[in-house]
């Protein structure tokens, strides 16, 4: 636990392990990113039997992500896997090799974002600015479209569920250092 802004308690939600940061690979165009992510929303139901099989498929990510769901409500929890899916499927299906992704590399990516820590709080609706002001992100555009569909969606689903700054941010943080382990094992297409 540390204090943050204003004296707020603000917990560390993962495990760190010191690891140098790799260079990350070619942004996928926001275009791309957003085009994914609208199709596995659009496709409802028929998108969470693929999400299923996707998590299977990952599965040392995901026992990071749970191992580290201790802060979030179960609604939280639901909205950091679903998105997580959807991370991994933005990758898959815009082509390249993406091989399995392991826990220690999560880990990995969850220490260097813990040094900037300072640099976001307080988790209040003002995160996504703060955070897209780093500029050494993996995957710039794949984060901001989490920020977006977290902070700044207007006009959401009726089945989408609207989580509190604070929730959205421990998803956020859990996502990003995801995304980075994401891009580590990601092999992309060639141009």
């Amino acid at each position: 636990m540390r204090t943050g802004c204003a004296g707020a308690t603000v917990a560390r939600p993962f495990c760190l392990v010191e690891r140098s940061p790799a260079v990350p690979n070619p942004a996928i165009s926001r275009e791309d990113v957003h085009r994914i992510a609208e199709s596995c929303s659009a496709a409802g139901e028929a998108f969470r039997a693929s999400a299923m099989r996707i998590a299977r498929d990952q599965r040392p990510l995901v026992n990071f992500l749970k191992s580290n769901f201790g802060q979030l409500n179960p609604h939280s929890a639901e909205v950091t896997l679903y998105m997580l899916t959807v991370s991994l499927r933005i990758f898959t299906e815009y082509g390249g090799r993406l091989n399995k992704v392991n826990a220690s590399a999560a880990q990995a990516a969850a220490a260097r974002i813990s040094r900037s820590i300072d640099a976001l709080l307080p988790f209040d609706n003002e995160l996504p600015g703060r955070v897209r002001q780093i500029e050494w992100r993996a995957q710039p555009h794949l984060l901001d479209e989490i920020l977006w569909a977290l902070y700044e969606k207007q006009d959401k689903a009726e089945d989408e569920i609207s989580l509190p700054p604070e929730q959205s941010a421990l998803v956020f943080l859990l996502l990003w250092a995801c995304v980075e382990a994401i891009d580590e094992s990601w092999v992309p297409p060639r141009s």
